[in-house]
């Protein structure tokens, strides 16, 4: 183990993921998460080609396979329940709008956890309060008031990163809303739901609301989203939260009202806008930025999962390679990254804009570039390139049975 000695904030996907990295290339790491546990549940996530790479580098292909949701496919329906299209977890080689490895987020979360919290110090219920840089270190005050030094200081804490805010400006500078909001939750699977997600869109509201399946086969994960232009309100603000869910989605059919009813005793509401996190450097210093916090693409993109595990693996790499030097070691890691994550933001824009109320007098909106369309799937599945770090220490897979 080298005297290297890292902080990272938040214990998500993107934290645990680089936490497990780290360690692997020698560092000490300790990561400060602001919840007072794993926060369980949450939103299907889906690892998609490259991805999938990372996950079986870290050894733990086994247990995050073990963990799936198991989604067979996806119908989308229309206000009656007749199924309009259907997409199934095989097509396009498992990395289709069904991915092969469909997880939800707090499962995959746990995972890695559990891979790393025997060599790795987490310290739940707390977070950075203070934090000072100069040429050799940081020096970090947790809220609970505990003050450390480190050598670097890596924020994986999310759209709503409290670090990012500290380090490089207010939330407004870099966090782009696409118009629409999101919310989910999980509800008591009384609709007969099997291993198929059920989609209900309707086009002239912009409103969406479906189903999916989740691996407690008595439950289900709700999906309801609207647009919403101007959304303000406090992301923390749960009770306001739910009753603009209700105000909004009124009115809307299919089975909306009977998954609505469901909106007082559910354990794990979820609501946001879907936004995007556009920066032009997720460095200063000491301090980086990574997942989330550093370049979120929005649900609607179907990567932001991919996004995390793959610039986890980059981001450890590279300054591991660099000699622990943080300018050198952050460069390489945005040079690699940023293609890659355009290219996943520019698919999140445009499932967004495909799901736009079409104006009363508009044209007809062109026939979209099949062409390119799929070859900028291609870029946001698999189009960055994995080193093999192999003058790098590693000390080899910890995956725990």
């Amino acid at each position: 183990m080298s005297d290297i000695r890292v902080l990272v904030a938040g214990a998500s996907i993107a934290g645990p993921a680089l936490a497990h990295w780290l360690r692997r290339r020698g560092a000490e790491v300790t990561v400060v998460e602001r919840a007072p546990e794993l926060r369980p549940g949450g939103q299907a996530v889906d690892a998609r080609g490259v991805a999938k790479e990372v996950i079986r580098r870290m050894g733990l292909d086994a247990p995050v396979r073990a963990a799936r949701t198991e989604t067979a496919g996806a119908h989308t329906v229309d206000v009656d329940g007749t199924v309009l299209e259907t997409f199934r977890a095989e097509d396009n080689g498992g990395d289709g709008y069904i991915s092969e490895i469909e997880i939800l987020r707090g499962d995959l979360s746990q995972v890695l956890y559990d891979d790393t919290r025997d060599g790795v110090e987490y310290l739940f219920g707390d977070r950075i309060a203070q934090l000072t840089q100069d040429a050799d270190g940081v020096e970090v005050t947790l809220a609970g008031g505990d003050r450390r030094r480190f050598d670097l200081v890596i924020g994986a804490d999310g759209l709503h990163s409290s670090l990012r805010a500290t380090v490089f400006g207010p939330h407004e500078r870099f966090v782009r809303h696409l118009g629409l909001v999101l919310a989910f939750y999980s509800v008591p699977n009384e609709f007969g739901l099997d291993r198929w997600l059920i989609d209900y869109q309707d086009r002239g509201s912009g409103r969406s609301a479906g189903l999916r399946p989740v691996p407690d086969a008595t439950r289900a994960m709700a999906m309801l989203s609207f647009p919403a232009p101007g959304f303000d309100i406090d992301y923390r603000d749960v009770a306001a939260q739910k009753d603009l869910l209700r105000e909004r989605m009124a009115g809307l059919g299919w089975l909306t009202p009977r998954i609505l009813a469901h909106l007082d005793d559910t354990p794990d509401f979820y609501l946001d806008q879907v936004a995007q996190v556009v920066m032009d450097r997720w460095s200063s210093g000491r301090v980086g930025l990574l997942g989330d916090a550093a370049f979120c693409s929005s649900p609607f993109s179907g990567g932001g999962t991919g996004l995390a595990l793959v610039g986890a693996y980059l981001l450890a790499g590279e300054l591991a390679a660099a000699g622990w030097d943080p300018a050198a070691g952050f460069a390489g890691y945005e040079r690699r990254m940023r293609p890659f994550v355009e290219a996943n933001q520019e698919i999140g824009r445009l499932h967004v804009q495909s799901r736009a109320i079409p104006e009363p007098d508009a044209e007809p909106a062109p026939e979209p570039d099949m062409e390119a369309i799929m070859a900028l799937a291609e870029r946001a599945i698999g189009g960055v390139d994995l080193p093999d770090y192999a003058g790098v220490p590693d000390s080899g897979a910890h995956a725990r049975p």
